[in-house]
């Protein structure tokens, strides 16, 4: 079964846009987007395709079983991983190979070490 609300999300916290973001882009209210992400409201077409065009995306993707829906079905990332791997995404960016992998090997390092 497809959960619109759950894509909505994962594309939303893909492009390391907040709620509010996408209440300033489509004038729906924060509290709206969030029962529409946590699948206790589900929204029209109108509205959905306000939401596509405040994500830059087109409506299909919300419906079509992309690799990102298939991530979303075989990783189940919290909220916060998502973000904090996005933000890893957007940030090293613009590192050369050797930086991205000095970047890695400390991840590797501190991961190590961590108290668990």
């Amino acid at each position: 079964m497809m959960k619109i609300g759950t894509i909505i999300r994962a594309h939303r916290l893909q492009k390391g846009l907040s709620q509010g973001d996408i209440e300033k882009k489509t004038g729906l209210l924060r509290c709206y987007l969030s029962r529409v992400e946590n699948g206790h409201t589900v929204p029209s077409l109108d509205t959905l395709s306000k939401i596509a065009s405040a994500l830059d995306l087109p409506i299909a993707n919300f419906f079509s079983d992309d690799s990102l829906g298939r991530q979303l079905n075989t990783q189940r990332l919290s909220d916060d991983e998502l973000r904090f791997l996005t933000q890893i995404r957007r940030y090293s960016a613009n590192l050369s190979e050797s930086d991205r992998k000095l970047l890695l090997a400390m991840v590797k390092k501190f991961a190590a070490t961590a108290v668990r």
